[in-house]
């Protein structure tokens, strides 16, 4: 029963799509609508059997529901996921939109891990619940990467204020997994701000190439957790923080954009144990939504997201403060905040 799933939290809907004639195969999960339209990114991803799909689909949407709340967006927390199995089509992804307009605008969509500003162009022909499309000039919107790596910036900087005293990032070490459009434009800015870089990504060449250009160290992905640096900054997939990594890190801050960083609910406490300042995923992580929210909702410009964006660390600041006082985990301390605004 998907009530006695591990992950379940009391969602308010999962939806199973199947298309037989596109080989779509989807599932769309609310977990809540307290503060308007479920918003989050559809993911595109080779699951290893449908219980792992729908595991990433009720944990990313509870952390979709957080992240809106915490930064004070006016929408709920939803996610979707589709399998890989047949090729992405045009034909798929409108299938994929008609489920999606099928909710009557309960779910607001958006890109995510596998899928483009172009793909969600397709699937805005079939609903108007769908944002990140192409923009142009100043306006708001486009593919929320960039905005994400600006969100995680600011946040890793409240980091490194807080545990290291320092209020810049000349000479600050930071080793950084996964050098996707998030990882990628995250390295850059830390690049020009003075930062020394250790990069490592599954595909090795992308790693050697952004090295080369940013004169940063490239080591296997393998490795990078045990980078003797100053943070660690988690850019690609989840789970990647456990008793094994956490047990074998050599750094004083974790700060990164990556999804569900904590493996499980204690791992928060292992760092919180081991003197790791952390920042908690979906608080420094929200970048992208507030452009996407911005975009879809019609509310300012570039510069307005942008504004919003720094609010981002001095909200870390705040959850940093509490937690010095409380003597609870950063992740734990965030976590009450979040549900209080959802009414939970």
């Amino acid at each position: 029963m998907i009530f006695d799933a591990p992950d379940f939290d009391a969602h308010e809907a999962v939806h199973f799509a199947q298309d037989a004639a596109t080989g779509l195969n989807a599932i769309i999960v609310l977990h809540s609508t307290h503060l308007g339209p479920a918003a989050g990114g559809c993911r595109w991803w080779t699951y290893a059997d449908d219980a792992a799909a729908l595991t990433d689909a009720l944990r990313l949407s509870r952390g979709m529901s957080y992240k809106n709340a915490m930064a004070g967006l006016p929408m709920g927390g939803g996610k979707a996921v589709i399998m890989k199995g047949a090729a992405k089509t045009e034909a798929m992804l409108e299938a994929f939109g008609g489920v999606i307009d099928s909710l009557g605008g309960r779910y607001v969509t958006a890109e995510d891990v596998g899928m483009s500003d172009a793909d969600m162009t397709v699937i805005s022909r079939r609903t108007k619940h769908v944002s990140g499309l192409p923009v142009a000039g100043g306006a708001a919107g486009g593919n929320p990467g960039p905005s994400t790596a600006e969100g995680v910036f600011v946040g890793m900087r409240a980091a490194v204020a807080h545990k290291l005293g320092r209020h810049d990032f000349a000479g600050v070490h930071v080793a950084i997994q996964g050098l996707g459009s998030v990882g990628g434009a995250l390295a850059e800015k830390l690049a020009v701000a003075g930062a020394v870089l250790t990069l490592a990504d599954i595909d090795d060449s992308r790693a050697r190439a952004f090295a080369a250009r940013l004169g940063a160290t490239a080591v296997p992905v393998g490795d990078i957790t045990g980078v003797a640096a100053d943070v660690f900054s988690p850019n690609a997939l989840g789970a990647v923080l456990d008793a094994s990594t956490i047990a074998g890190l050599k750094v004083a801050v974790v700060a990164g954009a990556a999804n569900n960083q904590l493996a499980t609910p204690t791992d928060g406490e292992r760092l919180a144990a081991r003197g790791i300042l952390y920042a908690p995923d979906y608080v420094i992580n929200a970048g992208g939504i507030i452009n996407v929210v911005a975009e879809y909702l019609g509310h300012g410009d570039a510069a307005s997201v942008a504004q919003s964006i720094a609010r981002i660390e001095g909200r870390l600041h705040d959850i940093f403060a509490e937690a010095e006082r409380s003597g609870r985990p950063t992740d734990a301390v965030a976590d009450s905040m979040a549900r209080a605004l959802i009414g939970r």
